[in-house]
C-alpha cells in the first residue's frame, strides 16, 4: 500500500512539468472563471455563500450539485481526457485514480471554494 501511495504522489508532482503542464494554470483559471461568474449571479439573487449553504444544509445538496456541474461539468472530462493523454504519453499506462484526484482537483475544488467568496465580496460591494 506505501508503494502504490508513493508512486501516487510520485506521479502527481511529476505532471507539474513536462507534457501538458499548462493544464496547472489553464484549467484552475478556467475554474476561477466560472466560479466568479456564478459567484456574481448568486449575489444577485440573493443566494447564500455556495459552500456554506452545500456543507449546512443537506437537503439542498442535490440541487447545488446539479448545478455546479452545469458550470464545471466540461472542464472536469477536459481534465480527464488532458490527464490520460498524458499518462499514456508519459507513463505508457493508465491509472483512473490519478486521473480523477488530478481532475477533481484541477476542476472542481477552485469552483467549490471560491463561488461563495465572490458571492459574500460582491453583496459587500453592492451594498
Amino acid at each position: 500500500m506505501g508503494e502504490i501511495l508513493h508512486r501516487i504522489v510520485e506521479n502527481l508532482f511529476g505532471r507539474l512539468d513536462g507534457p501538458l503542464h499548462f493544464r496547472f494554470i489553464l484549467q484552475p483559471l478556467m475554474a476561477t472563471l466560472f466560479a466568479v461568474m456564478s459567484g456574481i449571479k448568486d449575489a444577485k439573487t440573493g443566494k447564500e455563500a455556495y459552500l456554506w449553504k452545500f456543507i449546512c444544509h443537506r437537503e439542498y445538496r442535490g440541487e447545488m450539485i446539479k448545478d455546479g456541474w452545469m458550470h464545471v461539468g466540461k472542464l472536469f472530462i477536459l481534465a480527464i481526457v488532458l490527464d490520460v493523454i498524458y499518462q499514456l504519453k508519459v507513463f505508457h499506462r493508465f491509472y483512473p485514480g490519478e486521473t480523477l484526484i488530478t481532475a477533481f482537483s484541477l476542476a472542481i475544488v477552485p469552483y467549490f471554494v471560491l463561488r461563495g467568496p465572490v458571492n459574500r465580496i460582491v453583496k459587500m460591494f453592492k451594498s
